[in-house]
């Protein structure tokens, strides 16, 4: 089920450049969330579709850097029964997560999102606030990519596992 080296190599650049590359949003979001608070504070004016693009910026961070963050391991975990345990015992738990939880949870969300997602797409989904974004349907769009962009990593973290489990079978035999 993993990923060949070639393809393995280019997805885990994909997913490490993707998630690089939408972390510099944060700091547009930050730079955005600052200007609004001065511009409706210090000036008393504020747009709607600022406002909006803040939840654009956030959602894209989170959606599509969430594959990167477990390419890097820094995604949640509860570390009680896994940081002092054997190398083998973790691939083992890396394997059977993805294998029971994160595959499974990523095919659901591409099932019960696919017509969420079309539908938006078909009526070109706008804000329903005045003077908001028109893009609700380029928004949700993400709700597609997330998933996908972690099976990809699914993919090579089963790889990396298989591959830990066969080098660590290999040097118990001697081989």
């Amino acid at each position: 089920m993993g990923l060949t080296a070639g393809r393995e190599g280019f997805v885990a650049r994909l997913v490490g450049l993707t998630g690089r590359t939408v972390a510099w949003l944060t700091l547009a979001m930050t730079l955005l969330a600052f200007l609004i608070v001065l511009l409706r504070y210090g000036f008393n004016q504020g747009w709607i579709w600022m406002q909006e693009s803040v939840t654009y910026l956030h959602a894209t961070v989170f959606m599509v850097a969430a594959a990167w963050a477990l390419q890097t391991d820094d995604h949640v975990r509860v570390d009680i029964f896994y940081r002092e345990r054997s190398e083998r015992y973790r691939l083992v738990v890396d394997l059977a997560g993805t294998l029971l939880f994160l595959v499974p949870f990523c095919l659901f969300l591409l099932y019960i999102g696919w017509d969420y997602v079309a539908v938006s797409w078909e009526v070109r989904e706008r804000s329903g606030e005045p003077g908001g974004l028109p893009l609700v349907w380029l928004l949700k769009t993400l709700v597609l990519v997330l998933p996908v962009l972690l099976l990809l990593q699914a993919g090579v973290n089963l790889g990396r596992c298989l591959q830990g489990l066969r080098a660590g079978r290999n040097a118990d035999l001697g081989g």
